[in-house]
């Protein structure tokens, strides 16, 4: 008996070592949302859309942008597996829908279109669309808020101070997004912004296998 107490220790202990690499501290979720939010990756996308917005009216914008997405990443981390329950959706089919969106995001990139990246008109701020969502409360971040709220739903708070100071970050990067166009001029965004667009597809591509794979092969 007690050969085989101690045989089974070392898989216990091993097996409370890997929970406990699995889980997540303040800095640990912090690091994963700004790797997921991407602002610097996104300031290609920024620019064109705050560029059309009034200057007098531009820092109003990015703050109701960021707070609206933020809003819907907390809504989403307590919310969000109730709500893909309720709608009988799965983390395949946000995956799949997801890539979907960032490919025809990535094709306009690439190929310059009238009113940017996005369709908006000249002149027209935007409201939610695209800044809000998908581009900063975007399905990879709501897969990720859900996924650290269901593995450890004992440190929501922590969770929601991590997203506050991710989101900071990426307003920061929002409100500083023409002062960084006169910087680099607007020939160097033009080139990142088609170089983020291949960059794009490619992930984009890589979603919807990845979603279809897990549908198919479990």
């Amino acid at each position: 008996m007690r050969r085989l107490c101690a045989a089974g220790a070392p898989r216990v202990a091993a097996r409370g070592h890997n929970a406990a690499a699995m889980d997540h501290s303040f800095v640990s979720a912090l690091i994963l949302l700004l790797l997921v939010l991407d602002p610097l990756g996104s300031l290609p996308i920024f620019i064109p859309i705050m560029r059309g917005v009034p200057a007098a009216r531009r820092r109003w914008v990015a703050l109701r942008e960021v707070a609206i997405a933020f809003g819907v990443l907390v809504a989403f981390m307590f919310l969000g597996e109730t709500f893909l329950r309720v709608m009988r959706l799965s983390e395949r089919s946000l995956e799949v829908a997801g890539g979907v969106i960032l490919l025809m995001v990535a094709i306009r990139m690439i190929f310059s279109h009238e009113g940017g990246v996005y369709g908006t008109p000249e002149g027209k701020e935007p409201l939610i669309f695209p800044l809000a969502v998908p581009l900063l409360a975007g399905p990879s971040a709501m897969a990720t808020v859900l996924l650290l709220a269901s593995r450890q739903p004992d440190k929501l708070m922590t969770w929601v101070g991590a997203l506050t100071v991710a989101m900071a970050v990426s307003g920061a990067v929002l409100l500083l997004c023409d002062r960084i166009r006169r910087w680099v001029g607007d020939s160097v965004v033009s080139a990142i912004e088609k170089l983020m667009g291949l960059v794009l597809t490619a992930i984009a591509v890589e979603m919807v296998l990845a979603g279809l794979k897990r549908y198919f092969l479990g």
